[in-house]
């Protein structure tokens, strides 16, 4: 029986992930169109202004979970920069949907700095964040409860993102963006006010980390000793790569290969998150009798077998139900169920990952949480910033036309789909690689199982 206490800790907790959620959603989906079909960037600039972005975190990143970890606070270390970051993250999120001025290498640089803003803000927030799952509760089952809950928040979130966006964007174009921009990012500031303070009176007593200055080539050579987080950021780095590649490219997967129209290509992803929410709940439920390796085999099984499936469906050809042919409507189900697989395979990359590495740092003796979660978030970034830079300069490479309606040739359909289908597949079965031997407990005092 779940206590009032465990209750408000494990909604509380669900709550912050859901602002930051809802935008890292709206821009996985959508940032990349916004780049190339609404700002005009071509496609290797939009990918290389994320590029950037993901250099400049390999600074961010482990700064932050530094000063995290040796933040000295009445309310603790991590909540001041939840609580501080909130709104200036929203306002920066408004800022991501705006439509730059000026040439194209003009709006290049205004969004470089804009993006620049938005993900220090966005690390400042999510980072000590992260780290409070490892440091609320030793509980691993406790653990896996609190990351269930974080996703849960945050594919919720990313849900509400997609509504708004179908919501404001069909036919509205800039317009739309910005109106999204402005509602999105009033959402992600209140949502994360109320996780800082539905958290306070755990995060002011949890476990703290150790304040010992350590330097960056200390920090590298304890991640080097501690072998389990090596696999869990070998497995983040593969599965979260194939998901970020297939975010960017899934609304021309479904509008430019499948043939789909603008409305309810924006719209079916809709099922995409509902499918990945109920396998969070499945995936946990899973890991809690099986254990989490377990849970990740099968949910990648699934994910495996949709990517294949997408590979080889057949395109829409004519007017969708009620008024089109019989075989439209059932390639329209198949289409939807293979978004809806990918989506319930998929949960496992945000789960089993976050789930594991409470583990790893258990494995550390002195458990800096906010130095091991910092580099896991570089790792999420570069796995984002590579997949999105490789799609944008294999669509220019393929001969991809970014304005509306045009024609695309061959060479960029194939890539479409090997970038939805075979490329990812391949990615999370090398994931499954990487931590096949992980054993189902691990010591909480040592490197060894």
């Amino acid at each position: 029986m779940t206590s009032p206490n465990q209750r408000r800790l494990l909604w509380s907790y669900g709550i912050g992930d859901a602002g930051t959620g809802m935008a890292a959603t709206q821009m996985g989906f959508y940032l990349f169109v916004f780049f190339t079909s609404v700002v005009g960037l071509p496609p290797w600039m939009a990918g290389s202004v994320l590029m950037v972005l993901k250099l400049w975190d390999g600074v961010n990143d482990p700064f932050v979970g530094f000063l995290s970890d040796h933040t000295k606070h009445r309310l603790g270390p991590r909540l001041p920069w939840i609580l501080w970051g909130a709104i200036p993250l929203g306002l920066c999120v408004m800022a991501t949907w705006w439509v730059p001025p000026g040439g194209v290498w003009m709006k290049f640089c205004f969004l470089v700095v804009i993006a620049f803003l938005t993900q220090t803000t966005y690390t400042c927030v999510n980072l000590p964040y992260s780290a409070l799952a490892a440091e609320l509760t030793s509980d691993v089952d406790q653990r896996t409860r609190l990351n269930a809950a974080r996703f849960t928040g945050s594919i919720l979130a990313g849900l509400t993102g997609i509504v708004i966006a179908a919501w404001l964007i069909n036919g509205n174009g800039a317009a739309g963006y910005q109106r999204m921009g402005l509602l999105s990012g009033l959402v992600i500031a209140l949502g994360t006010l109320v996780c800082a303070w539905g958290l306070k009176p755990f995060a002011t007593s949890c476990q703290q980390p150790s304040n010992k200055p350590e330097p960056l080539g200390q920090q590298l050579l304890r991640i080097a000793r501690n072998g389990r987080f090596l696999q869990v950021l070998g497995l983040y780095l593969l599965l979260w790569g194939a998901l970020q590649l297939m975010q960017p490219v899934a609304l021309l997967y479904l509008s430019v290969v499948m043939h789909l129209p603008e409305s309810w290509s924006t719209w079916i992803l809709v099922p995409f998150q509902l499918s990945a929410l109920a396998g969070l709940q499945l995936w946990s439920w899973v890991s809690s009798r099986w254990g989490r390796i377990p849970a990740l085999r099968c949910g990648s099984l699934i994910w495996v077998g949709s990517c294949l499936v997408a590979m080889v469906l057949v395109p829409l050809n004519g007017a969708l139900p009620p008024f089109g042919s019989l075989g439209n409507g059932i390639g329209l189900i198949m289409l939807v169920l293979t978004i809806m697989g990918v989506g319930l395979g998929a949960a496992t990359a945000y789960l089993i990952p976050w789930s594991l590495l409470p583990d790893a740092i258990d494995a550390d003796p002195d458990k800096p949480a906010g130095l091991y979660t910092a580099w896991m978030v570089i790792i999420q970034k570069i796995g984002i910033g590579f997949s999105v830079f490789m799609l944008g300069n294999g669509l220019s490479l393929s001969g991809y036309r970014a304005a509306a309606g045009m024609v695309q040739p061959d060479s960029a359909l194939t890539t479409i789909r090997l970038c939805m289908g075979v490329i990812p597949a391949v990615l999370v079965v090398l994931g499954l690689l990487v931590v096949r031997r992980w054993p189902r407990r691990v010591h909480p005092h040592g490197l060894q199982p």
